[in-house]
């Protein structure tokens, strides 16, 4: 093989063969690749088959083993601890508030919220408010919301739909009869409380004495959440069902899992910066302090890949050919090896074209 020596006037230098070109190795690190003074490898040719081998002049400075794990995918963001939305109970009779809960007292179906004149105010679990007297021949779904609980409440003789039935008045009037209020037989706005299910007292509106019109309390669900607000850059990172862990202030860390995902954006302005976010209700488990209110810390997994072949991602270099390669240590020699890469996570990359418990170069 001839080689081709040129004077330069100052020195002369050896050129390689016509016809062959080194091939370049820039040294990647955390996803970016960097210019590095690997060059010493840039004598291995990979050809066309993209390895190659040579014996190793001095031993890499660090080396790892490909290992198959699980890769996990993370987010750190903030947000709140607490019992979620707040539903605030209003007053629609008139009259003087004589009775008041506690505050943080949880109340079910059936009992009272507040009392108006001496008469409670009982909760009944639905999704939209009465609106209208429900009385005989009315139809509709606020009618199958009331007889929906009477009968989880014991109450019998009539059919649970949307037709107020003289069997429905009279399952009312025991039902009024049993609470001590005045026997008429048909319900009233005013007469009751709907949530979605129990609620716990978050907050007195109004004391004894006071008028019952306005709002009276307000009150949450009894189930500790967090709610995250956010970044709507980030949203396509978490989905429903999601798992989660939640860091408290004392720095103990529970399980949690993403229960919704909001479907509207809302925007914050600060100063002259302004945000987007959507909210992210994410429910716990194991909570054995108390913490009404919180800020934590909370790790959503956004993705996760298992039983795949990793190494650190300090292994990879970048090839000038296009493409990732990792340094394969073999006994006393090493040769570049061309890989497919997954997801980044922990440190580590998803690998293919290599073998478990292979060793690789972790250039310093």
């Amino acid at each position: 093989m001839t080689q081709v020596v040129k004077e330069t006037g100052r020195a002369a230098r050896v050129l390689p063969p016509r016809g062959r070109r080194p091939l370049r190795i820039l040294a990647w690190t955390g996803g970016a690749a960097l210019l590095a003074a690997a060059v010493a490898a840039a004598a291995i040719g990979f050809g066309g088959t993209g390895t190659g081998t040579a014996v190793a002049g001095r031993t890499p400075p660090a080396t790892a083993k490909v290992t198959r794990t699980t890769l996990t995918e993370t987010r750190t963001v903030d947000g709140t601890l607490g019992y979620g939305r707040t539903l605030t109970v209003t007053g629609k009779t008139q009259g003087t508030i004589t009775w008041l809960p506690g505050e943080g007292t949880t109340i079910t179906r059936g009992h009272g919220v507040y009392s108006v004149d001496a008469d409670r105010r009982p909760l009944l679990y639905g999704t939209m408010p009465l609106y209208r007297t429900l009385e005989d021949g009315v139809e509709g779904k606020d009618v199958e919301l009331l007889e929906r609980n009477l009968d989880r409440l014991g109450y019998t003789g009539f059919d649970v739909d949307d037709t107020f039935t003289w069997a429905t008045r009279e399952a009312v009037e025991d039902w009024q009869e049993d609470l001590g209020l005045d026997v008429t037989g048909r319900v009233q706005p005013g007469d009751v409380v709907v949530a979605d299910g129990r609620i716990r007292v978050a907050d007195l509106k109004k004391t004894l004495g006071d008028s019952a019109s306005g709002p009276v309390l307000t009150a949450t669900g009894t189930t500790r959440e967090v709610l995250v607000n956010l970044d709507v850059a980030d949203e396509h990172l978490v989905r429903k069902g999601m798992k989660a862990t939640v860091e408290l202030p004392d720095g103990g860390t529970v399980n949690g899992k993403v229960t919704g995902v909001g479907k509207v954006a809302t925007e914050t302005t600060t100063g002259n910066d302004s945000t987007t976010t959507v909210e992210v209700t994410v429910s716990v488990s194991g909570l054995k302090k108390s913490f009404d209110a919180a800020p934590v810390d909370v790790t959503i997994v956004s993705d996760q890949r298992e039983d795949v072949l990793a190494v650190p991602v300090g292994a990879l270099v970048a090839l000038a050919e296009g493409g990732y390669g990792v340094q394969v240590v073999e006994g006393s020699s090493t040769r570049y090896a061309a890989v497919g890469t997954g997801m980044f996570a922990d440190g580590k990359v998803e690998v293919t074209g290599l073998a478990e418990g292979m060793t690789v170069a972790v250039p310093k």
